[in-house]
């Protein structure tokens, strides 16, 4: 697609705003010049409801109006006016982000884009979906599936997210071991850039290497370089129906070996997902779903081959040779939908322990999975918390999960603390803070150590050029 940009005009950016400029009266005013009076909403109790994301100990504060776009239009009319007026904008989708990167900042414009929920294409030949940015994951998945196609990403929260919000934190899920993450099914992008332009990048083709990738520059972007309005998704032909293993191990360590054994031996499962103890206790709390208590990691593993159940045997007898008490291979897939049902309910079951958690997204080589969890656990008993760990086995992509009473100072001090010593103990075994579930407000000293000064001056630079008055999305990511 054409990249069509008007040259930037510094002595506009130069310029100093209005004293009066941004003025409550005068942005609602400005905002209904383009906008339906139902989409700008002002009552305090309705916006503060918009004020932030699921995450733990990230500030949030107070927006001046939350808009609710429907067309490209408005969109651009609301970034318009918030150049014009020097006003933050916070883009939001449906804040199910567990770092913070949709928390408002006072005074802010929240432009919330779940009302932009359109399929607007399925092309079977070309393997594509076009969508809107508030698009539910579910129901675009649900949508290709009668066209026979399939789209992979499906973050644990896939009935409530959005495209949108998947694009902008580089989502994952249970599927990429196999099929991989959100950036590697974006093609293209029609994005509202912080002065109102519209720019189109990437394609709609197979293949194509035209410039600069921006439109992977723009995924995981968090919103803090532009507003995307549309998405061309690659899509994938729909496999079989996967049928789903369960292995019960001694230890979290006998688990990681059987990883690494499936892994070395040139498997592609279409899952492999990891429980310990905790995690299973705590499913079985909230579901009553009869899962075995008395081991200290469940791995779940499933195959959508043609004969999944052959891959499932083979894959069963490498569990058994790293030390598994137990192999259930499911009858059919009613039993491994139920399975599945259990390890998309982990971080819920979790936050009913103390009904509050923090949940990290640590990410290291799969080589390494094993020391990941053996540290976490010495962090724990060292911290005197609850900490589940429910992971992307098949990626080395874990979910540390603290449990803590957030009316317990003391008690969230330590949550606090033991989630950055799981961070750094990430960094320390050759990983990342972030696997899939972004920086946002909550890692941001993490980014800067992880990527150092240079890294951190340059992803500035990045940020500078697409929004020199820094309206999208403040304070996230540096």
């Amino acid at each position: 697609m054409a990249v069509e940009c008007e040259p930037v005009i510094m002595s506009r950016i130069e310029a100093p705003p209005d004293k009066d400029a941004a003025a409550p009266g005068n942005l609602l005013d400005r905002l209904l010049g383009g906008l339906p009076a139902e989409a700008v909403l002002t009552d305090p109790d309705i916006t503060a409801s918009y004020a932030n994301d699921m995450a733990s100990f990230c500030p949030a504060g107070a927006p001046a109006v939350v808009v609710l776009p429907r067309t490209v239009e408005e969109v651009q009319h609301v970034m318009r006016t918030a150049t014009e007026l020097r006003v933050p904008v916070v883009p939001q989708g449906a804040r199910t982000g567990l770092s913070g990167a949709a928390n408002a900042s006072d005074g802010c414009i929240v432009l919330s884009l779940t009302k932009m929920d359109r399929i607007l294409e399925i092309n079977p030949v070309d393997r594509i979906a076009v969508v809107e940015p508030g698009v539910i994951n579910a129901a675009l998945s649900r949508a290709v599936n009668e066209h026979g196609l399939y789209y992979p990403p499906d973050p644990s929260s896939w009935e409530m997210c959005t495209i949108g919000g998947n694009i902008g934190t580089a989502s994952g899920g249970l599927c990429c071991v196999k099929y991989g993450v959100t950036a590697e099914y974006v093609l293209g992008l029609d994005v509202v850039l912080a002065d109102g332009r519209l720019m189109s990048t990437g394609r709609r083709t197979a293949k194509g290497v035209a410039g600069y990738d921006l439109t992977r520059l723009f995924v995981g972007s968090e919103g803090s370089l532009g507003i995307v309005v549309r998405a061309i998704l690659a899509l994938k032909p729909q496999p079989p129906e996967q049928l789903v293993l369960a292995a019960e191990f001694a230890s979290g360590a006998a688990a990681c070996d059987a990883v690494c054994r499936i892994m070395a031996g040139g498997h592609v499962p279409s899952l492999l997902e990891l429980m310990d103890r905790t995690t299973v206790k705590a499913v079985n709390d909230l579901a009553h779903m009869g899962l075995p208590e008395s081991t200290e990691a469940l791995l779940l593993a499933a195959f959508d081959t043609a004969d999944p159940a052959a891959d499932l045997a083979a894959l069963g007898a490498l569990c058994e040779a790293a030390g598994a008490t137990q192999v259930v291979p499911a009858d059919d897939a009613a039993e491994s939908e139920l399975l599945l049902k259990a390890r998309r309910l982990s971080l819920t079951a979790l936050e009913a322990v103390k009904g509050t958690t923090m949940i990290d997204d640590v990410c290291v080589p799969r080589s390494r999975l094993g020391e990941l969890l053996e540290g976490t656990e010495r962090i724990a008993e060292k911290h005197q918390l609850t900490i589940g760990v429910v992971a992307h086995a098949g990626d080395g992509n874990t979910h540390p999960t603290v449990c803590f009473d957030a009316a317990d100072p003391d008690e969230s001090r330590r949550a606090r603390e033991s989630f950055d010593e799981i961070m750094a103990l990430g960094l320390e075994l050759g990983g990342t803070i972030t696997g899939e579930h972004g920086v946002g407000v909550l890692k941001k000293e993490w980014l800067a150590r992880e990527i150092g000064p240079v890294g951190v001056e340059m992803q500035r630079a990045i940020k500078a050029a697409f929004d020199p008055l820094g309206i999208l999305n403040p304070g996230k990511l540096f």
